[in-house]
């Protein structure tokens, strides 16, 4: 369901201006151009795998192996460029890689039945260790200057990459309005046995969102492999918190059916300015994940406790029925 209703999107809206207030106040630091610059570039792998997590939860599944597709994913990256592949044929390989482990997860989904929870859970698990094995820890160095950036300068890069994933947001979000793959996704997590009856075929459209998932992490791990000459075996380490963290607090229906983009940009937002911000206002970082966490509980909350309300105030006259 793509509700109208945008009173997330202002809450969380609000909310980032309010931190931004404190912070022009106390910390006027914050917004110099290199540290937004390091922040925008820190948060865009983490937005693009937002997105990809968005549809995930939005067809009523979930995807907690981002974060290890993501360091396989920079690894080849990283191998790729150092076998002397040029730019647009490692974007290739990336991609494809991001794709097959996504519909891994995919195919285990829906078509063996089983649930998203575990086939990801086992497949964060697997894929990391056996990422671990074939590199023995050791970190992808000396990547060639070529690969650096993804050809364009250093200054041009920010605003490159802005444009691509702006583009990017407003593509997705116009095909979950006006596209019919993008509708059957939205239907699929409202309700599946009502899109089943309506001729969608469900396996289909979960193998997909969760391949189209694969494909975005693959994007955001090459992104973020451009910006260093060295990529660690360890990549995407809690990547998975983050970002449905993120989806979360933009307001998706945990339960599947409701999400907007709008929503997981702003909530990309809101969670990556706050470590940052903890540091220019001088609080130990380890309150970061804290403040996640409690953040992601007001949200789930706020979601929660208006249909709570309508079932006890339904309560009675279901019982005299």
């Amino acid at each position: 369901m793509m509700s109208s209703d945008h009173s997330r999107e202002r809450s969380l809206a609000m909310a980032i201006v309010a931190l931004a207030g404190v912070l022009a106040v106390v910390a006027d630091g914050y917004f110099s151009r290199a540290n937004l610059t390091d922040l925008f570039l820190a948060s865009v792998p983490v937005l693009i795998v937002a997105l990809g997590a968005t549809l995930v939860i939005v067809s009523g599944e979930i995807d907690i192996s981002v974060g290890s597709v993501f360091a396989i994913c920079s690894v080849v990256a990283g191998l790729s460029s150092k076998a002397g592949l040029p730019v647009p044929a490692v974007m290739l390989v990336v991609v494809l890689a991001g794709g097959a482990l996504g519909a891994l997860n995919g195919v285990l989904v829906a078509f063996a039945g089983i649930p998203s929870i575990v086939v990801t859970l086992a497949t964060m698990i697997g894929l990391r260790d056996a990422l671990r094995w074939a590199t023995q820890g050791a970190w992808v160095e000396d990547l060639p200057a070529s690969f650096q950036w993804l050809g364009f300068s250093q200054s041009a890069y920010p605003m490159a990459t802005a444009a691509a994933v702006g583009l990017l947001v407003v593509l997705m979000a116009w095909g979950a309005r006006h596209l019919a793959a993008g509708r059957a996704i939205y239907a699929t997590g409202s309700n599946a046995v009502a899109a089943r009856l309506a001729g969608l075929d469900i396996a289909l459209v979960k193998c997909s969102v969760f391949t189209l998932a694969g494909v975005l992490t693959g994007v955001a791990a090459l992104v973020n492999a451009a910006r260093f000459n060295q990529i660690p075996s360890n990549s995407g380490l809690g990547l998975e918190m983050k970002v449905i963290a993120s989806v979360v607090v933009g307001g998706a229906a945990i339960t599947g059916g409701r999400a907007t983009f709008a929503g997981t940009v702003l909530g990309v937002v809101l969670l990556g300015a706050i470590g940052p911000a903890l540091t220019f206002l001088g609080v130990s970082a380890y309150w970061e994940r804290a403040i996640q966490g409690a953040i992601i509980l007001a949200a789930v909350s706020a979601e929660a406790w208006p249909a709570r309300r309508s079932h006890h105030a339904g309560a009675p006259a279901d019982v005299h029925v």
